[in-house]
């Protein structure tokens, strides 16, 4: 029981700081049979009850980012801008206006 009293104070600390839509890169994925790729990047779905930080990524697989097990980031001010900037483009259709 104390360990799931732990994961749960974790989950409640990983849902303030990853709460649902937060950008994140994948920056290694532990003990997966099939892993995403380092450098993959996502979006928070939720954080469960057992610090698992449950993802859509942006090559289509939803998968649980295992808290002690696998590690990631939130993106940065300036990479969410990169994003941004991307997507801006793409509505216009590629073209530098």
């Amino acid at each position: 029981m104390q360990d799931f009293d732990r994961l749960n104070r974790i989950a409640k600390r990983l849902q303030e700081r990853y709460p649902r839509g937060t950008r994140i890169v994948l920056l290694s994925m532990g003990n997966d049979p099939n892993p995403i790729l380092p450098g993959t990047r996502g979006t928070v779905n939720v954080v469960d009850d057992i610090a698992t930080v449950h993802c859509t990524f942006d090559n289509g697989r939803t998968l649980g980012i295992a808290y002690g097990e696998d590690s990631f980031r939130a993106l940065t001010a300036e990479e969410l801008a990169e994003e941004s900037e991307c997507e801006d483009q793409e509505q216009v259709g590629g073209m530098h206006l």
